[in-house]
């Protein structure tokens, strides 16, 4: 088939209301169900009781029912005595029926029983009906329940009963069939211990599944057709006739030679949409096909989420005659600059935390199939396509993602990368109030100018000083002279040279870099352990430009590891977890000390003392050291500041 380049590109507003507008009468059909399996429905037109609720003058208290009148008069000083063994009086039970010829309950604790309960007496009146549960109280027969339109929500169900509606008229669960495509798709279960070169394990379907669920829907993947055109369209067809309300094709919405969807829906159906003016997200296609709507979900995970949060579940919320929730928003202080492309709205996951009296927002790294930036988020911005980006430091509005608490409770940490960090945000997570410590990967370096603009409660850090040896302390005095940093000890740990299993290259010493055709990879300017190179280099008079790969940079120790054990690289300086992360051989170089650098006016906040508190304990400890490469000889101990 003939390639398509993208020709009418629309707005992410326009392409939704197209859409919409395309299937602004389409409802799902209404259907009965028990009312007890009725949560989470849609109700297709108004419910009324059957019933009242209480269905007979009910006691509010135990007590004893009487006849308010013969009560009037009753004081401290002229108590009165109501006879029980006559029927003046009756004893009764909270929830039982009130006796027909009884208007009111006196409180069992306002009674002075006889010890033959034949009398009682009162210091004070009731009014009448005073604490009686009259008829309809709660609900009264025919009265309105829940209007057309409405979710059902757990105490909805207890209404429905109560209320004597055994059935419910709901909407029908819109019908959404999921089309995977793609030669490189292998299933997971299909797997041995490795992802073999040029496959991809499929999960998009099973994302796009889970997110057509919560919106309502009942949801059928299919398996995974191949990238030729006549499979996807005879798998179109039988979907079709299946009688599906809607159809995704993930992958193959794009413009690539493989890429079929947009010319099987224009040669089926019609085409609303191809391409958005949306990043992630561009190539989602809005199409038709015999009256059912048929959407191209880009294949990128970030790409495909976006468009079904942005297309697919605002059309699920209307088949079934719903309006999407107001999404919560935050204004909060930008950590860094982001750029930005002119004419393209940019969706960009964020961490959001609360500093002091304001939010901050560290924006993630970037790119359509880093689904790890959806995973770690708690909130998202919304680059107008008009911007060219945004700057650091200013006030930009931040669509949560979690819960507004959960947001206040996030401990914001950058700086330097370490395994422990993870280990230590699931000990803090584990806390009741959970404390989830979102860390952001910027060097040490970045991480004192994080502190120094207020962008994070603390950093990770182990700047080298190569004049004394010692580690962060003339950093601080540098870059922060008149701040009150304290430097919290987190562990001792090995870095070194990570290398493949075996160490082909015989690398045991910084000399070894210099090898002929050796390919090393480095960490980004401004990390300790850049410094830490760069000290050694020094130190052996040695000149960077000989290494091949000194100005190929990565963020991460997990980061440098993978490039080793990818063949990318044949070594990189790191720290020993990482490599016995992934298997691969280790050669140290150094010992050196990792602190976490806290701000004084935060040392005694609750959320420092939970982090205080979880590595002062030995399961913390134990936990780091069984990753190898740590000694926690030092872990919580306070550097002094000189």
């Amino acid at each position: 088939m003939k390639r398509k380049i993208y020709l009418q590109m629309r707005s992410r507003a326009e392409a939704r209301q197209l859409f919409l507008d395309r299937f602004a009468d389409r409802r799902t059909e209404a259907e009965t169900v028990a009312a007890r399996s009725a949560c989470g429905r849609v109700t297709a037109g108004p419910v009324s009781a059957r019933f009242s609720s209480p269905s007979f003058h009910s006691a509010a208290m135990d007590g004893l029912a009487v006849r308010a009148e013969d009560t009037f008069g009753a004081s401290d000083e002229s108590p009165l005595t109501l006879r029980l063994d006559n029927g003046q009086a009756v004893l009764i039970n909270t929830g039982h029926p009130l006796p027909s010829d009884k208007n009111a309950v006196i409180m069992i604790e306002q009674v002075l029983l006889d010890e033959a309960n034949a009398s009682a007496v009162i210091r004070a009146p009731v009014y009448p009906w005073q604490h009686v549960r009259k008829v309809g109280e709660d609900i009264v027969a025919t009265e309105l329940l829940f209007p057309t339109g409405h979710r059902l929500r757990p105490a909805d169900i207890g209404a429905l009963l109560t209320g004597g509606c055994a059935t419910v008229s709901v909407r029908r669960r819109p019908r959404v069939t999921i089309i995977p495509t793609g030669n490189e798709l292998v299933q997971l279960d299909e797997l041995g211990d490795t992802v073999p070169p040029g496959r991809i394990i499929e999960s998009n379907s099973a994302v796009l599944a889970a997110l057509a669920e919560q919106a309502g829907a009942e949801v059928r993947v299919t398996l995974v057709v191949a990238d030729e055109a006549e499979a996807i369209r005879e798998r179109l067809r039988e979907e079709l006739a299946r009688g599906a309300d809607l159809v995704l094709v993930n992958a193959g919405s794009s413009a690539g030679s493989a890429d079929y969807t947009v010319q099987l829906v224009e040669e089926l159906g019609e085409v609303l949409v191809h391409g958005v003016t949306i990043m992630p997200g561009k190539p989602t296609i809005l199409g038709v096909i015999d009256q059912t709507p048929v959407v191209g979900v880009p294949g990128y995970p970030v790409s495909a989420i976006i468009a079904m949060e942005q297309f697919v579940v605002p059309l699920l919320a209307r088949m079934q005659g719903l309006d999407l929730p107001v999404v919560e928003t935050v204004p909060a202080l930008l950590a860094r600059d982001l750029p930005s492309p002119a004419g393209i709205e940019e969706f960009r996951r964020m961490i959001v935390g609360r500093i002091g009296d304001h939010h901050v927002a560290v924006p993630l790294k970037k790119g359509a199939g880093a689904i790890t930036t959806l995973t770690r988020a708690n909130g998202m911005l919304r680059i107008d396509a008009s911007f060219e980006g945004e700057r650091h430091g200013r006030e930009v509005q931040i669509d949560l993602l979690v819960p507004r608490s959960q947001v206040e409770r996030t401990i914001l940490c950058t700086g330097s990368h370490d395994l422990c960090l993870d280990v230590l945000n699931d000990f803090l997570c584990r806390r009741d109030p959970a404390w989830p410590l979102a860390s952001t990967h910027v060097g040490s370096l970045g991480g004192i100018m994080a502190l120094r603009d207020g962008m994070c409660h603390l950093a990770g850090s182990h700047l080298l000083d190569p004049a004394d040896g010692s580690y962060n302390a003339s950093y601080l005095r540098r870059y922060l002279p008149d701040r009150d940093i304290r430097m919290l000890t987190l562990v001792h740990r090995e870095q070194g040279f990570i290398v493949p299993r075996g160490n082909p290259r015989g690398i045991k010493t910084i000399h070894d870099l210099f090898q002929d055709g050796l390919t090393f990879i480095n960490r980004q300017a401004g990390s300790g352990t850049r410094v830490l190179l760069d000290y050694e280099l020094s130190r052996n008079s040695l000149d960077a430009d000989g290494i091949r790969g000194y100005d190929q940079d990565e963020y991460t120790h997990m980061a440098v590891a993978v490039a080793v054990l990818s063949g990318k690289a044949d070594t990189g300086l790191g720290i020993r977890s990482a490599a016995n992360a992934l298997g691969l051989d280790f050669v140290p170089l150094v010992e050196e000390r990792y602190d976490l650098l806290i701000p004084g006016e935060y040392w005694e906040t609750e959320m420092i003392q939970a982090v205080r508190e979880v590595i002062a304990t030995p399961l913390f400890r134990e936990t780091v050291e069984r990753m190898g490469g740590y000694s926690t000889r030092d872990t919580g101990t306070v550097q002094p500041a000189a």
